[in-house]
């Protein structure tokens, strides 16, 4: 019996499917991989219920990402540290949300962004803005975390702790137990471990009632489009794959204001072969 021989049209069906394919499977891996930078400020606005937003950034954390390494750097800001607000001469960095936001609301990340920029030279994109308060609840709808201290700090012996979001937002903000720059620590300790456990499959049914939580306490200029890749680049480097820097006392002197204030003057000699370690490969 003789076969029937294949049309050309099937052929080329199906060599069309293949080419489409091979095609789709590039552009994602393109999209996903391409060696763009995205540099993106977090801040952590410390609002108190009844107030919005007109209120100073306590957390400011400049963070980059390269999805094609993956590389993903943080370099945390004492909130403290006094430069140049565009418009309002020279004032702590906190208070540049606190001013945009009091002459035109909406303004305040933009304001933030724009003396990140002025004063430390690098692109910002994006920001990430959420409120402590959410902070709390967002936590919460994660089940708690796990905190694996490496040594002692804000009242916990070393090991691991499970933190609910009260005792995490204590965390991320205590100063009682040392200063700005041990709350910088904290802060990332508390990150490195959220981000393990949100990586759990185990925790993954709590994802929904998580991002619900986050949508209610944070907002962002980052593009839907966005995420997805971010989000994997994230995941592949992991917590540990995490190149978290602060701004530390070595790289700052303190002194009193003629208004007062204890702020801390930056040493760009210190400060900036960490901002090329970080921003510049």
């Amino acid at each position: 019996m003789i076969k029937p021989r294949r049309s050309r049209k099937w052929i080329l069906g199906c060599w069309t499917l293949i080419f489409l394919s091979a095609g789709a499977l590039l552009l994602a891996l393109v999209y996903l991989l391409a060696p763009v930078r995205t540099n993106i400020l977090l801040l952590g606005l410390d609002a108190r219920p009844g107030e919005g937003n007109v209120a100073r950034t306590d957390t400011i954390i400049l963070t980059t990402i390269i999805p094609l390494r993956p590389y993903v750097g943080a370099l945390s800001i004492p909130r403290d540290l006094w430069v140049t607000i565009p418009g309002h001469d020279q004032n702590r960095i906190n208070t540049a949300h606190f001013f945009g936001e009091a002459e035109n609301p909406g303004s305040g990340p933009a304001a933030a962004m724009e003396t990140v920029r002025l004063n430390f030279g690098e692109d910002v994109d994006y920001y990430v803005r959420i409120r402590f308060d959410g902070f709390r609840e967002v936590v919460d709808a994660l089940g708690g975390v796990d905190v694996d201290f490496p040594e002692g700090m804000s009242g916990y012996e070393a090991g691991v702790h499970h933190l609910n979001g009260e005792q995490a937002l204590a965390l991320v903000r205590d100063r009682a137990n040392g200063d700005d720059f041990s709350r910088m620590g904290h802060s990332q300790v508390f990150l490195r471990a959220m981000w393990r456990h949100i990586l759990k499959p185990s925790t993954w049914k709590y994802i929904p009632a998580a991002v619900t939580a986050l949508a209610n306490a944070a907002d962002t200029d980052v593009p839907i489009w966005l995420w997805p890749r971010l989000f994997v680049a994230v995941a592949r480097a992991g917590p540990n794959g995490m190149d978290m820097r602060n701004i530390t006392r070595e790289m700052v002197t303190p002194f009193t204001t003629t208004g007062g204030a204890d702020v801390l003057a930056p040493n760009w000699d210190l400060i900036n072969p960490v901002l090329l370690d970080l921003y510049g490969k």
